[in-house]
């Protein structure tokens, strides 16, 4: 499957004096998808427990099968198709979540289940690992950041749309409606990366390198641990915000609070967008300050509702678009292995993702509720230490 003549060459795609519209918009779908895929039994957690006949606990950890699979697969998949054209694993990657979607809608058995969702998670780990370096490849040298925010802003809009609009779906004749839904959806990519997406040739054996050479190179490894600390204090919170709500005396307000969260997540998109190419250190210090701060208000005044809503909308904007920021930076501080770096950092991600939800959990069972915004906050310090303290290879001033 290794490609030997791309459809459409790096240097003529960057010769482009504006943006390729339709090809990252499937990539930006690509994503989108992705995230929903992930998420979508969050919110159709009783209905299916009711299907596969299994406690709602339990039934939750077809979510944390995923995202183990997305975390352990990232890597040794991203090497395994390295030599593929990256058109040819994004369709791959897509049609193995387009049939395990329509899979999850058909069965009522759980241990088939958690086997589909687990290859699931690794047809998305073969996505995200495409998504970054397809749209800086396929963009000019000047706007490749916002071409990163463009193809990664799949992650807060799924949030703050897909889900919701998934979950109504289940109005519509179950829960297994959602999920054929998303199926047809990834299935509709598919079709619009075959018209609309360049193809671009994998690695050469000489080109590649390894794992050990490049989570060596400077800034790396400060970039991974800002990046788990910062991901692991928003899953914490974020996975167990209703009972945060519910101890705060706002359970009723959820669904708003997560919908000023969501617009905000939105709004950032179009922010960084504007100023990533330009200003990604001063982005990712603004991120990981205002997120802390936010955590912070929850912490202390959470008795006081408007801000909770205030911070909700501030953590928000923090979040949004926070993955471009953490893979601009591995993207440019690894160059020519910046694709290696990108299986990397999602390994990182996803596995923060899985390891939120699981301290979140404990932290709730050994000291109740109110330690979630601590745990937190003492993250996100870590965050900001690492963050502000990059600025020679990381987040380097000037970038």
């Amino acid at each position: 499957m290794t490609e030997t003549t791309a459809s459409a060459s790096p240097a003529a795609v960057r010769g482009r004096d504006r943006l390729p519209g339709k090809a990252l918009f499937g990539l930006f779908l690509a994503g989108f998808i992705g995230i929903l895929t992930e998420c979508l039994p969050a919110g159709l957690l009783p209905e299916i427990s009711r299907t596969l006949n299994t406690s709602v606990a339990a039934t939750g950890q077809i979510v944390t099968i995923y995202a183990a699979a997305t975390a352990v697969a990232a890597i040794p998949l991203s090497r395994l198709t390295a030599k593929w054209s990256r058109k040819t694993v994004l369709q791959v990657a897509l049609g193995i979540v387009t049939v395990t979607n329509a899979l999850t809608a058909l069965s009522t058995d759980y241990t088939l289940t958690m086997i589909i969702r687990f290859v699931a998670g690794l047809g998305t780990a073969l996505v995200w690992t495409q998504l970054a370096g397809y749209a800086a490849r396929l963009s000019p040298p000047s706007v490749q950041g916002r071409a990163i925010a463009i193809a990664l802003a799949g992650t807060p809009i799924s949030l703050a749309i897909g889900v919701p609009v998934g979950t109504w779906l289940r109005t519509f004749g179950g829960w297994e409606t959602a999920f054929w839904v998303s199926a047809a959806l990834a299935l509709l990519n598919m079709l619009w990366l075959v018209a609309f997406l360049p193809g671009l040739p994998g690695q050469a054996g000489h080109e590649r390198f390894t794992l050990r050479q490049v989570v060596a190179m400077p800034g790396l490894r400060t970039i991974l641990f800002a990046l788990t600390t910062y991901m692991v204090a928003h899953n914490i919170l974020y996975t167990y915000v209703t009972d945060f709500l519910r101890s705060a005396g706002m359970e009723t307000q959820a669904g708003w609070v997560l919908f000023a969260f969501g617009v905000t997540s939105v709004l950032s998109v179009l922010v960084v967008g504007a100023h990533i190419d330009r200003h990604l250190r001063k982005l990712i210090v603004a991120s990981t300050l205002l997120f802390a701060v936010s955590v912070l208000v929850l912490a202390v005044l959470s008795g006081v509702p408007v801000l909770v809503y205030v911070a909700a909308a501030a953590w928000g904007l923090a979040f949004g678009s926070s993955p471009s920021l953490f893979i601009g930076g591995a993207i440019n501080a690894t160059g020519e292995a910046s694709d290696v770096a990108q299986s990397i950092v999602i390994s990182f991600f996803s596995a923060s993702i899985a390891l939120g939800g699981l301290v979140g959990g404990l932290l709730i069972d050994g000291l109740g509720t109110g330690s979630l915004t601590w745990s937190s906050l003492v993250l996100l310090v870590a965050a900001a230490i690492a963050v502000l303290g990059g600025r020679k290879h990381a987040f380097p001033k000037g970038a």
